[in-house]
């Protein structure tokens, strides 16, 4: 088989880190802006909080500068921050703890991803809030303290066991610690979402995630991301509430129960919040998303949430989170990529993975560019027609290149060809395969020289198998590397890529009819993911509304109008 077809996980050693860090610092090298003194400080503003890639000029590798620190800090002042320090920084390239948004407790050797990552990625030019950072250490100290294994976790679990019924509930207060529990469903993409999406929430109201790992779903998968203790459930014979992965929205304890009950969420000892996508048709289920219900679900020890959806978005409609959230993020478009770097981190098994096909096929690029394609049965498309259509996008926006002849290895003014190295994350091959007839070994078009690689081509989604979720997860890290991206319109595999790279993607736009639209893809608005089930009751008219247009930093998403995102 050809060595290009498929991922080989087992080829190779680690060609070093040495290696890498030479690829890291020709990514990282700046180039020169020249702007006049009348607009300087409004563009370097921009660069940091709105996301413009300005770099200094300068052999130090390093992507900002002291003026946009200094701005950064007078903005700070300027806002009553006094001497706590500027309101958000970009790290540098090479802080291996990314500007603070990672804990430096931790084993090296025990997630060598941890640390490493950020050596094959482009450095994030994004800034990180100092709020945010504080955040998340507190969330850690808590998690070490109310975290299973602790007195703590011990005396919550006794207490939901000795309460027989909603009304017998202690309250969250007198256990001292209260949680939030996550349950699988859907693919590894969804799962990532959700996970995200649960942690922001008890992010924002003081709770402990923990992980229903239903039939090891997460087993060496991902390292833990909290120093000191485990986000995984310890569910045993002995736990309270069993049967998780079967709870139904119309379940005696549900969120939608007790509301048609007319009862008060805030009595109950635990409750089951149902976010999956059918959520949207009851409105008792969305009065999740309402700040009065916020307010007694605070009182609730235990909540176990379900959902195949980034909800994230609509934590931004509840009026009570608004000035917390705006704190952590002031670029409201930067939610997955900061929380996304900060929790998930390939288990040891998966970097392995990841590091032997980068290193035999990437290492040596000058740029990588990855492609994501997916097809979905509501929206149906020939193989031909849509090959048509991501050679017509990524030929249009310059992606990849014309199809030119054969590479010599050189041209006529001396200059070697620049190194292009195309990753095609696709459940099936026929996409690399008709791009790489299309660009052969080493063939090259203009002044480029383009390679085309396949991790896998798996045929179809299995996502209750480890080893399959291995391999998708080692995808979408390597998706993750890309220097730009091409992904499928309404795709979570894709949103991860992009959300982690943080880039805004060029999406392959949804067919018509079964053929390509006229607009083959679209430059994103913005990295974050789509909320492809928003919430139609709008809490403060209290009847059914749009809210895509209540918030002015939320709004409907290009690949998905019915759906809405974060913008910026």
């Amino acid at each position: 088989m050809d060595q290009n077809k498929a991922i080989r996980f087992h080829l190779s050693p680690c060609r070093g880190l040495e290696a890498r860090r030479r690829w890291y610092r020709a990514a990282a090298r700046p180039t020169v802006l020249v702007v006049t003194a009348s607009v300087a400080a409004a563009l370097l503003m921009a660069a940091v909080l709105f996301g413009v890639r300005l770099t200094p000029s300068g052999g130090n590798s390093t992507w900002v500068s002291a003026g946009v620190r200094d701005v950064l800090k007078a903005v700070s002042n300027q806002s009553g921050q006094g001497t706590a320090g500027p309101l958000a920084t970009v790290p540098d390239p090479g802080d291996r703890l990314l500007g603070g948004l990672l804990a430096p407790e931790f084993d090296e050797n025990s997630c060598v991803s941890r640390y490493r990552a950020a050596l094959y990625r482009r450095p994030s030019v994004h800034a990180i809030s100092s709020h945010l950072v504080s955040a998340l250490r507190r969330y850690e100290s808590r998690h070490r303290r109310c975290g299973p294994g602790t007195p703590a976790y011990a005396r919550a679990v006794e207490r939901l066991r000795a309460a027989p019924n909603a009304s017998a509930a202690p309250s969250s207060s007198a256990a001292g610690c209260s949680y939030l529990v996550w349950n699988p469903i859907e693919g590894l993409g969804n799962r990532i979402l959700t996970i995200t999406s649960g942690f922001l929430y008890a992010l924002l109201t003081d709770r402990v995630l923990l992980l229903h790992s239903s039939g090891g779903a997460l087993d060496d998968l991902f390292c833990e991301p909290f120093p000191g203790s485990t986000w995984i459930l310890e569910e045993d014979e002995k736990f309270p509430i069993l049967g998780m992965g079967h709870l139904t929205a119309g379940h005696h304890e549900s969120l939608r129960s007790v509301l048609r009950r007319g009862e008060d969420p805030s009595a109950a000892p635990w409750l089951y919040v149902h976010l999956r996508h059918d959520y949207s048709k009851v409105h008792q289920d969305q009065q999740f998303f309402c700040d009065d219900v916020q307010a007694q679900l605070r009182r609730v020890p235990w909540l176990v949430v379900q959902s195949d959806n980034y909800f994230v978005p609509g934590l931004f409609l509840i009026p009570g989170l608004e000035r917390e959230l705006a704190r952590m993020f002031p670029r409201r478009d930067l939610v997955f990529h900061h929380l996304g770097r900060y929790l998930f981190h390939p288990s040891n098994t998966v970097w392995g993975m990841v590091t032997r096909y980068h290193d035999e096929y990437f290492a040596k690029a000058d740029e990588r560019v990855g492609i994501q394609v997916r097809k979905f049965r509501w929206a149906p498309i020939s193989t031909d027609e849509l090959y048509g259509q991501i050679l017509n996008c990524s030929q249009r926006e310059g992606i990849l290149p014309v199809h030119g002849a054969a590479a010599t290895g050189g041209f006529n003014d001396g200059q070697p060809a620049k190194q292009k190295a195309v990753l095609v994350v696709s459940l099936h091959d026929e996409y690399s395969e008709k791009l790489r007839d299309l660009y052969p070994k080493n063939g090259s078009a203009g002044r480029e020289a383009v390679s085309v690689y396949q991790p896998t081509h798996l045929g179809a989604q299995r996502s209750g198998e480890q080893q399959h979720n291995q391999k998708a997860l080692a995808e979408m890290v390597l998706l993750s590397f890309s220097d730009a991206v091409v992904t499928t319109a309404v795709s979570t595999f894709g949103y991860v890529g992009q959300g982690l790279a943080g880039l805004r993607p060029w999406v392959l736009m949804t067919p018509v009819d079964g053929k390509a639209p006229d607009t083959p893809c679209r430059h994103a608005a913005t990295m974050e993911p789509c909320f492809h089930a928003p919430p139609t009751y709008d809490c403060r008219a209290r009847a059914n509304g749009d809210v895509g247009r209540i918030v002015r930093h939320i709004r409907h998403c290009e690949d998905f109008p019915q759906g809405v995102q974060l913008v910026e």
